[in-house]
């Protein structure tokens, strides 16, 4: 989090900057509407400037995931820059209309406009002449960049229509870039702003046309056909093994990848279960907590063909310490049985403790975690909460005495998370030695 948390901070300080040294602080002349200028022009570079590095970083793309942590990080990421978009377009548009209702209302008197010298340069004259239908595209813009954000944001929307409406960002944010273009002051062009403005626009466009042309992570793609189907019906959860038909570029235990079943539901991510053998095959484990998910065991069948693209995610239990504590919630076991997996191949020396807590045993499930653990050299820990109750900082502490000596990996729901990293920080444990996946794509 820390990592995402300074490169949002600093992309919105380094365009405030660029503004700011463009557009002067303290404006003279008609208090209001001087103020009303800045403030456009302000919410206007922020706006386009973060929804621009937001269309490029729905490209997935793999060359950030270093420097952020990974694609769940970089979606966090674009998540919060998606709605500092809507917030910023919103305050756009209540500084320019709202003015305009103000005065006809009569709330305000509008200062007389002193006529401007005939521009003689053809690019800006025609650019001028274009400024009432740049607004008015601004204007429709907004309202589907609205309407569009909010159903995004919305969890009861369904995924498959989220994954369709969703795209047609792309095409409101094509015409956001129209208006900014067309209506950037053009002194703006003479400074740092203007070309920073460009290239941001410019890699915001390339993002949007490939999301629009269905080319998003095609590089990344292979086509597997389903060849294992496993249900432990008592934790409701579906074993999918696929067996590649095209070349798989291999991964490592903690990352994900998108699955294609269905092309009309469209791709959806889950961890990859297994480690990699260069044999050809992985497996899924999926928990049907939605209508698809849980619909999944009767809807496939062996020998269905499937697309997966990836693999993407940087939780790859990389550390410097000797010791390491796994805590997985639910459905958050897979990344650490896919790791337990590659450890029974080839052992790394560290001494793991795994705690699994789950609400919802399944004898069989828990025999191969079991197995698993014993073929890895794991130390299992399963807590059924039912039985023995909430799993907690306290508890982990006093099963792993040495667990200040330890980094943590965390994969489960995000609230259980917030609270062992609360409870782990404040016994004096640093937070960038717990290491928590933010499995939330949308």
């Amino acid at each position: 989090m820390k990592k995402i948390k300074l490169a949002y901070l600093g992309l919105i300080v380094l365009l405030s900057l660029l503004w700011w040294v463009a557009d002067p602080l303290l404006p003279n002349g008609y208090e209001y509407f001087a103020l009303r200028k800045l403030a456009i022009n302000y919410t206007g570079i922020i706006g386009i400037g973060v929804m621009s590095v937001g269309m490029m970083l729905a490209l997935r793309p793999v060359l950030v995931e270093p420097a952020l942590g990974g694609l769940d990080k970089t979606y966090r990421l674009h998540k919060w820059l998606g709605i500092t978009g809507l917030v910023m377009s919103v305050i756009h548009w209540l500084w320019a209309q709202g003015t305009k209702w103000a005065v006809g209302w009569g709330w305000l008197v509008k200062p007389k406009r002193v006529p401007a010298p005939a521009q003689t340069d053809p690019i800006l004259s025609f650019f001028e002449q274009q400024r009432g239908l740049a607004e008015s595209i601004g204007e429709w813009a907004f309202y589907a960049a609205v309407v569009l954000i909010v159903l995004a944001l919305t969890k009861r929307f369904p995924y498959r229509l989220f994954f369709k409406t969703h795209r047609l960002l792309a095409i409101v944010y094509l015409f956001l870039v129209v208006h900014s273009v067309m209506l950037m002051p053009f002194d703006f062009w003479g400074h740092a702003v203007g070309p920073v403005m460009v290239l941001l626009m410019v890699g915001g466009t390339v993002g949007a046309a490939v999301s629009l042309s269905g080319r998003l992570g095609r590089r990344r793609r292979a086509v597997g056909e389903i060849d294992e189907l496993v249900r432990f019906p008592d934790n409701r959860v579906l074993k999918v093994g696929i067996r590649f038909e095209d070349r798989w570029a291999g991964h490592q235990a903690g990352q994900f990848a998108f699955v294609t079943f269905d092309s009309a539901e469209g791709a959806h991510p889950f961890t990859i279960s297994s480690g990699w053998a260069d044999d050809g095959r992985l497996f899924f484990l999926i928990k049907g907590i939605g209508d698809y998910t849980a619909r999944l065991p009767d809807l496939l069948q062996i020998g269905d063909l499937v697309v997966v693209e990836g693999p993407y995610g940087r939780f790859d239990f990389t550390s410097g310490k000797t010791r390491q504590i796994w805590v997985g919630g639910g459905i958050g076991i897979t990344p650490f049985i896919a790791r337990m997996k590659a450890l029974a191949a080839k052992a790394d020396g560290r001494n793991v403790d795994l705690f699994y807590s789950t609400a919802e045993p399944d004898e069989e499930f828990i025999g191969r975690l079991t197995r698993d653990a014993e073929a890895a050299g794991v130390n299992l820990h399963v807590l059924v909460s039912s039985r023995d109750g909430r799993l907690d900082v306290k508890r982990i502490c006093n099963t792993v005495p040495q667990w200040s000596e330890a980094d943590i990996w965390f994969c489960g729901p995000a609230r259980f998370g917030q609270a062992l990293r609360e409870g782990f920080t404040a016994r004096s444990f640093s937070p960038d030695n717990f290491h928590q996946e933010l499995f939330d794509m949308r």
